[in-house]
């Protein structure tokens, strides 16, 4: 049981500092007068994301303990968002911010699948065991959205302070968590070193296109954190930190359901559902009124956890133990790397050609991105060639 509390608490801990940062980042960035470089801010993860958890991946894979690298890393982390957000408040030059925000993601964005696979490595069935864990991840993420909101840091660099404590208080945990030895390898190549033969896992088929879905799924995903809450400003809602934890709602719902739906339903029907809850979340937000895009918000959370979420159960439960870490690092680079990126510099396009003289044309804006979730959900439909076989450790999917 205490080795359950464990690993909330880590999920919980992590989630509340990601959530202290990123939610706040696209309005602390305008009340300190680097709107211009919100795209390129946001995109600092998505650049770091090609490199760092791969690297850091094969490393917990081959040569150290998880659990020792995501100390180093928390740490890193902590204070390196302290950097970042001192330079933003004492008004640093715009390209200061961006090169402390830069390496910030470079320590941060291997956290996520490093954590995860200390968690893998620790049930017994992640199909029923993994939802509930992970739950609290979102739970501490909106945990830490509230705690921003409640100081009145919805556009203060309190905010990153607040998320570099709870950084070191992730760090302070792994010294209790339990060593995950990794398998020792010997004569390897650059090629190893780096990670880069977790590519070879996109010669399956099924693996291949739930990778190339996700990735796609990304883009008008990394449209929520920078372009929400300013829409919810736009109309004349405040505290847009706490309001944008709607979306963590569902998906503390959908995180509990699927152990149920996972063993009711194929893999293929319940990624569709969510790209289709993806289609709806954006064309409700288009609607540009309070209640819908609440609504709209509301609904993200379920798209997000059936298609990126159950994304990593699926590599868990068709990919050898041994490349464990390696497979949930490869999900991070394509999807934070070449997801995000594309994303945030596609999305950052998308809103600058729907704004004119009277401000952002938000119906054109979401609707736009609803459009795309429904080309990625066609995609999917017709690409996917599972059997609906159990799930093995082969390459084989269901």
């Amino acid at each position: 049981m205490f080795e359950y509390v464990e690993l909330v608490a880590l999920f919980f801990l992590q989630g509340a500092a990601l959530g202290m940062w990123i939610v706040p980042l696209s309005n602390i960035l305008d009340a300190h007068g680097l709107h211009a470089i919100r795209p390129l801010a946001f995109g600092a993860t998505a650049l770091a994301a090609f490199v760092s958890p791969l690297i850091f991946g094969a490393m917990a894979d081959r040569h150290f303990s998880p659990v020792k690298v995501l100390r180093g890393l928390s740490f890193a982390t902590a204070c390196t968002i302290t950097l970042a957000s001192t330079a933003i408040q004492y008004h640093a030059a715009s390209w200061v911010v961006l090169a402390l925000i830069q390496i910030h993601a470079l320590c941060s964005s291997p956290s996520w699948s490093i954590s995860s696979s200390i968690v893998f490595a620790r049930v017994t069935d992640a199909r029923k065991e993994f939802g509930p864990i992970r739950a609290m991840a979102t739970f501490g993420w909106m945990a830490g959205c509230w705690t921003v909101s409640l100081l009145k840091a919805d556009a203060t660099t309190l905010a990153g302070y607040s998320g570099a404590v709870a950084w070191l208080m992730v760090c302070a945990l792994t010294f209790f968590l339990p060593i995950v030895h990794p398998k020792p390898s010997q004569h390897l190549t650059w090629h190893e070193r780096l990670g880069l033969d977790a590519l070879t896992l996109l010669r399956n088929r099924d693996h291949r296109v739930v990778f190339i879905t996700t990735v796609l799924f990304c883009i008008p995903l990394a449209a929520f954190y920078p372009y929400a809450p300013p829409h919810l400003r736009d109309l004349g809602l405040q505290r847009t930190s706490a309001w944008m934890t709607l979306g963590q709602v569902t998906e503390m719902i959908a995180m509990f359901s699927l152990g149920a739906l996972l063993l009711k339903w194929r893999i293929k029907w319940i990624i569709a559902t969510g790209l289709a809850f993806g289609v709806l979340r954006f064309a409700f937000s288009a609607l540009n009124t309070q209640s819908w895009h609440l609504l709209g918000i509301f609904l993200h959370g379920f798209s997000y956890t059936l298609v990126l979420i159950l994304a990593q159960i699926y590599l868990e439960q068709r990919v050898d133990p041994t490349w464990r870490t390696r497979a949930q690092a490869l999900l991070t680079v394509l999807n934070s790397g070449v997801g995000n990126l594309l994303g945030y510099l596609g999305t950052g396009w998308w809103f600058a050609v729907c704004t004119n003289s009277a401000g952002p044309q938000w119906p054109v804006f979401w609707g736009g991105l609803s459009l795309l979730c429904g080309v990625i959900l066609v995609y999917f439909l017709v690409a996917y060639h599972g059997r609906g076989t159990p799930p093995t450790r082969t390459a084989q999917s269901s």
